[in-house]
């Protein structure tokens, strides 16, 4: 399988044209950042938790992404609400499982999470990725105590297990399914000193999943272009809070010529 830069610039085209609506059950930390980012990409962020609206917004929306880095009994609620709605309508879901390992709460949370329901992606570092599966993984915090590359085998058996796409993050990013892996090696070291990108990527995961009906290919060309934004991002910035404000600038104003020059990516 091979997917080139005018395929993944294709479906950046028809996330601007469309303006897919995604809805984001997400964390306080990166509320604004997240919604900034789908906005740059050309995508249509909601972000809304409360119990009594899920279900009503999941219908308006083209995807939904749950996020679980600040959970409360009633967000956590809410979530399995919008999932269940979400695979009712046919829209793709994207979890993203921030912090698992950390506790035994949201480990337990988002275990229930991928066992409720088919999900469509699960976006996650290698630690979090890991602690889906295996009780001994740990997690500092959000960050990841394991490499990308130790997470590959048991992403491919949750694939297999949850019939989903699994993504482990990190220097290099493992797009895996029971039948194959891609990996694309774009993206800067800066890129880890912005609090929330990797939750920003998980949003970028339910866009592109909006408007491509090939769960693998999405998160794909998601991924590629986040690590791109992200590159062209550090060339321009000076430290972390410039690099923030230059990848929104990135992804808004990302071209073709762009993807096609820095993109590196292997089967």
């Amino acid at each position: 399988m091979k997917v080139t830069a005018a395929e993944i610039y294709k479906s950046v085209e028809l996330i601007r044209s469309q303006s897919p609506v995604v809805h984001n059950i997400t964390n306080y930390v990166v509320m604004n950042s997240t919604a900034n980012a789908l906005l740059a990409i050309g995508a249509s962020p909601v972000m809304a938790h409360a119990q009594e609206e899920v279900e009503e917004m999941v219908n308006i929306s083209s995807a939904l992404v749950i996020n679980i880095g600040t959970l409360s009994e009633h967000w956590i609620s809410s979530m399995f609400k919008a999932v269940s709605q979400a695979i009712k309508k046919g829209i793709p879901v994207i979890l993203d499982p921030v912090g698992a390992g950390a506790t035994a709460y949201r480990t337990k949370t988002a275990r229930e999470l991928i066992n409720s329901e088919s999900l469509t992606i699960i976006r996650g570092n290698a630690s979090e990725i890991v602690a889906l599966y295996d009780d001994k993984s740990k997690t500092r915090g959000v960050d990841s105590a394991s490499s990308s590359d130790a997470a590959i085998e048991i992403a491919q058996k949750l694939s297999e297990i949850h019939k989903c796409i699994i993504c482990v993050s990190g220097a290099n990013d493992y797009i895996v399914s029971k039948e194959k892996i891609m990996k694309i090696k774009n993206g800067h070291p800066l890129m880890t000193k912005v609090t929330g990108l990797g939750c920003t990527a998980s949003a970028l995961c339910g866009a592109f999943a909006a408007v491509e009906k090939k769960p693998f290919t999405a998160t794909v060309k998601a991924m590629a272009v986040m690590g791109i934004a992200g590159e062209m991002a550090a060339a321009v910035a000076a430290g972390p809070g410039s690099l923030q404000a230059s990848f929104l600038d990135c992804l808004y104003c990302i071209t073709e010529d762009d993807i096609k020059q820095r993109l590196k990516i292997e089967d």
